[in-house]
């Protein structure tokens, strides 16, 4: 695997990986205040074709938009990150995907600041569907991503507006 935008603090364990993301890192373009972030940690594989991704994250969150989860690229301007993000209050579910402008869709915690994702290419299709105990899954987003060629895909973690947090990843698994 490699790093977009390695964070200072983190180490790969038996099940996954463990890190601390720096601040003010994001992903994300143009879209509510014109800015373009491109800074949040990535580490990720690149795989062709069509593919299932899974995994199980928790985090400590505490401030606004920290957040975590799996991101899909294709490169800056072409991408999706779901996952976890702390907005008002609490751990929020998570889905953002742009296409050279970033749009963002949340739905209130169930599960605290733990997440579940299973994750699903189809030709240019990606969906995304979340679970907070392991078993039972519900989509959440399905969306237009890219049909041409290998995507990069892995565990995304940012602090947009805090001084940073722990991400913890577990049971990576791309089939």
């Amino acid at each position: 695997m490699k790093w977009l935008n390695e964070p200072r603090t983190w180490s790969e364990t038996a099940d996954g990986l463990v890190l601390r993301t720096d601040p003010k890192t994001d992903f994300w373009r143009i879209t509510h205040d014109g800015g373009v972030r491109d800074n949040g940690h990535f580490y990720y594989e690149t795989v062709e074709g069509d593919f299932g991704a899974e995994v199980f994250l928790e985090g400590d969150f505490s401030d606004l938009y920290d957040q975590a989860g799996l991101m899909f690229r294709l490169d800056e301007k072409n991408w999706m990150k779901c996952g976890i993000e702390y907005f008002e209050g609490q751990p929020c579910r998570s889905v953002v995907v742009t296409r050279d402008f970033s749009d963002w869709s949340i739905m209130p915690p169930r599960g605290g600041n733990r997440l579940w994702i299973r994750a699903m290419r189809a030709g240019q299709t990606v969906e995304v569907s979340i679970s907070d105990n392991g078993e039972d899954y519900s989509i959440f987003r399905q969306a237009y991503l890219s049909d041409s060629g290998p995507l990069q895909i892995g565990y995304m973690a940012a602090s947009p507006a805090g001084e940073g947090f722990e991400a913890r990843f577990h049971d990576f698994r791309i089939g």
